[in-house]
């Protein structure tokens, strides 16, 4: 399956173009658009985490490393398409539009956090292992019974691929033709369970095999490869031709969660060689020096401006009052069950001082 499924690239470590079949329609100013977006990424993120050291903001789950893949499928996308993240997503929402105030406030547990700019079809992130698989595909539905062009793009990592939502979700879209891009992000582990102890197929992509799905294995590390083939996974769908299933093989820097030890379960050394290696930010400043178009004054200012964006999130963050424990138990169903109603009542109680 591994010759079945090579890993498509279109620029290589070295910062090489290796698909020289596009070369005259490459522009520099997409790779400096993809190189910002994807450092606007990464310094959200070691934000994030920094914040969540100081206590600020709760539990954190980072994507450091994953930045191609995030931004690159992103950008694919219109407006006006679905986009359907896991808890590790955030750098594919705010590429599409979430804001950088909404992303804080879902850290500190605000129900603001999840609630996308007026007109951005992005569902909140899906802490469930696979459940928004089976999201994507009812909207992709629903948009094709109602004859519009919109499309679905829909993440997952490898571990998602064991839980039968993974399954019913491409058995339907396979079925029904539904236009929806399944893009996965196999980074290696299911928190600490390694891909070789999860499953025996050698590949994700393979996968779709069942269901007759077309799919394809990408280096998740090349933003233009991953550009180029959800593109084209979303016109496919665009047209009726029905969903892709994607494969990007990535890597996690850091930990699953900031609660998480990944030392316990794997080398941490392999990050060290892959930052200096396959990093998805290295890659095209690697590529951009072969083209003479790498500029220092020009990183310097694009720094300062994400950092200035972040910052006045960050101040916005702060002015919001901190959630109240009590929205828990609200928009839980629409009509509260009397198990909710009891559960209220019990903390309600404890907030008397009658408990």
């Amino acid at each position: 399956m591994l010759e079945r499924f090579p890993i498509t690239q279109y620029i290589n470590e070295e910062g090489e173009l290796v698909r020289q079949d596009i070369k005259e329609g490459l522009s520099l100013d997409l790779i400096k658009i993809f190189y910002e977006k994807m450092l606007r990424a990464r310094m959200m993120d070691k934000k994030c985490v920094n914040l969540q050291r100081q206590g600020r903001i709760g539990t954190y789950v980072q994507y450091e490393g994953q930045e191609a893949a995030q931004v690159g499928s992103a950008l694919a996308i219109e407006e006006g398409d679905w986009m359907f993240p896991s808890y590790r997503d955030h750098a594919a929402t705010m590429t599409f539009g979430h804001s950088l105030r909404n992303l804080l406030l879902y850290w500190v547990g605000r129900i603001e956090g999840g609630i996308p700019p007026e007109g951005k079809n992005i569902f909140p992130p899906a802490v469930p292992i696979a459940s928004q698989l089976l999201h994507a595909t009812g909207a992709a539905w629903a948009e094709k019974k109602k004859n519009t062009d919109r499309v679905s793009l829909v993440y997952f990592g490898d571990g998602a691929t064991s839980e039968g939502d993974f399954h019913e979700g491409l058995n339907f879209a396979s079925v029904f033709k539904a236009p929806v891009v399944f893009f996965n992000q196999n980074n290696g582990y299911a928190i600490s369970v390694p891909t070789e102890k999860q499953m025996n197929s050698k590949t994700i992509a393979q996968k779709g095999l069942g269901y007759d799905i077309p799919s394809i294995r990408i280096d998740g590390n090349d933003i233009l490869a991953v550009f180029m083939e959800t593109q084209k996974a979303v016109e496919r769908a665009r047209s009726g031709e029905g969903p892709t299933l994607i494969e990007a093989v990535t890597w996690r820097y850091g930990a699953h969660t900031t609660a998480d030890d990944p030392s316990k379960y794997r080398d941490q050394s392999e990050s060290d060689r892959r930052r200096t290696t396959t990093d998805p930010l290295l890659r095209l400043e690697r590529y951009l020096k072969q083209q003479n178009s790498w500029d220092e004054e020009w990183l310097a200012s694009i720094e300062q401006k994400i950092t200035d964006e972040i910052n006045t999130a960050l101040a916005e963050m702060d002015d919001v009052p901190e959630a109240e424990i009590e929205q828990l138990f609200n928009h839980v169903f629409e009509k509260p069950t009397w198990t909710i109603e009891q559960q209220r009542e019990h903390h309600m109680s404890i907030k008397r001082g009658q408990v």
